[in-house]
């Protein structure tokens, strides 16, 4: 079985996890490292484990090395041997080397990275073929460079003729494996997208509407409330994987009956894995062919901000940063006003939408989908979007 095999039940129990992360000697790191470890604490619930201890250092830079320094490696030994911890999680992208280093130093602690946790999330919440097979290929990719004592089959190996025999290093013939999976998930979902390309192109005439976001701020939930779907809706990260369509009728104020698509797509998060990124862009091409983005914002976050950035990033990153946008201000029943020394709310609800109102370029609404509260003003927002791409598309169009 591979070394790092995760696995995080043991005997019904969770394991025991210990944080790193790594703040870099600027004005504001430090906050922004214990506010990433707040988001890891919950990937690793998520995971089904238990935080025991969290540790920062700042540094320059990692220590290409071991991440860390050896007096923050010294003082993480002592505390994963006093509290027996059973894995360390690094809130960055480990390399190679820098993995091999940490297990030589914690011999039967696990060491894993955020990359790591978050492909493991994917794989326990993929429920169809297409989503397992895009979550293996994200897994393999990100595997392909790591094999260091990873293999599983050795003792299977066969010679043979066209073979280099039994002098071949194992790691040669694991990376073979592994890239012939590679190419075989390749071609699944390829042909997985070649169909679902033949479905859209059935519903073309109808405007299409894809909800994005940060992961876990309601996405799932508006898509519920607007097309009385009856889609997953759990309060954690990565519930939806797979994006999934609707038919939409709202009801015009001239009384006619529009019809829309909308789907739901997986949700984003800092430092989400390139190969994730990669082996769901034919999710995501949903939100490539979407007339309108619902951009979703969890309002009662209070770092809600950098999460819009996240996204705002990964849309450019896909190709879908000059989309149409209406932004989504959700879950405003848990806006908690900030308050001054004194304890005084600097900036009320009402405050709060009209400050985003006047400075986003983009249209808001405000709304709470768990309590429909606003409802009709997210359907006439969407209705009056939807009029002003349909007349700027009627313009374009050559007499």
């Amino acid at each position: 079985m591979p070394r790092n095999k995760i696995q995080f039940v043991r005997d019904h129990e969770p394991e025991k996890a210990v944080l790193v992360a790594v703040a870099l000697k600027q004005p504001g790191q430090e906050y922004s490292a214990t506010e990433y470890l707040d988001e890891l604490e919950l990937l690793v619930q998520t995971a089904g484990a238990l935080t025991i201890g969290r540790f920062i250092q700042k540094l320059d830079r990692p220590s290409s090395k071991t991440y860390i320094g050896s007096g923050k490696l010294e003082e993480i030994r002592d505390f994963v041997a006093l509290h027996k911890a059973d894995m360390l999680v690094f809130d960055d992208e480990l390399s190679p080397a820098q993995i091999r280093n940490l297990e030589s130093e914690f011999k039967e602690v696990k060491i894993l990275d955020r990359s790591s946790l978050i492909l493991h999330i994917f794989a326990q919440n993929a429920q169809t073929a297409q989503a397992k097979w895009q979550v293996a290929l994200a897994q393999n990719h990100y595997l392909l460079p790591r094999l260091t004592r990873m293999w599983t089959h050795l003792s299977k190996q066969k010679g043979g003729i066209g073979m280099r025999g039994p002098g071949e290093q194992e790691i040669e013939t694991d990376r073979r494996a592994l890239r012939n999976q590679i190419n075989i998930l390749k071609e699944r979902l390829k042909n997985i997208e070649g169909q679902s390309a033949v479905q859209r192109k059935g519903r073309t005439a109808k405007p299409r509407i894809a909800l994005v976001g940060y992961t876990n701020v309601g996405k799932s939930t508006i898509m519920n409330l607007l097309t009385k779907a009856d889609i997953l809706a759990e309060n954690k990260l990565f519930a939806t994987l797979d994006t999934t369509v609707r038919k939409w009728s709202p009801q015009t104020a001239e009384g006619k009956i529009e019809e829309c698509l909308i789907s739901d797509t997986v949700g984003f998060i800092r430092k989400l894995p390139h190969e994730l990124i990669e082996s769901f862009k034919s999710t995501l091409s949903e939100v490539l062919e979407a007339d309108l983005l619902l951009h979703v914002v969890d309002a009662g976050n209070p770092h809600f901000e950098a999460q819009m950035d996240v996204v705002k990033e990964t849309l450019n990153d896909i190709g879908a940063g000059k989309k149409p946008v209406l932004l989504v201000f959700n879950k405003i029943d848990a806006y908690v006003a900030p308050k001054d020394d004194f304890g005084t709310e600097t900036m009320s609800l009402e405050d709060f939408e009209k400050s985003w109102m006047a400075k986003e370029h983009h249209p808001v609404v405000f709304i709470s989908a768990t309590r429909k509260q606003n409802t009709a003003r997210l359907q006439d927002a969407i209705l009056r979007e939807l009029s002003k791409i349909n007349k700027l598309n009627k313009n374009a169009q050559p007499y």
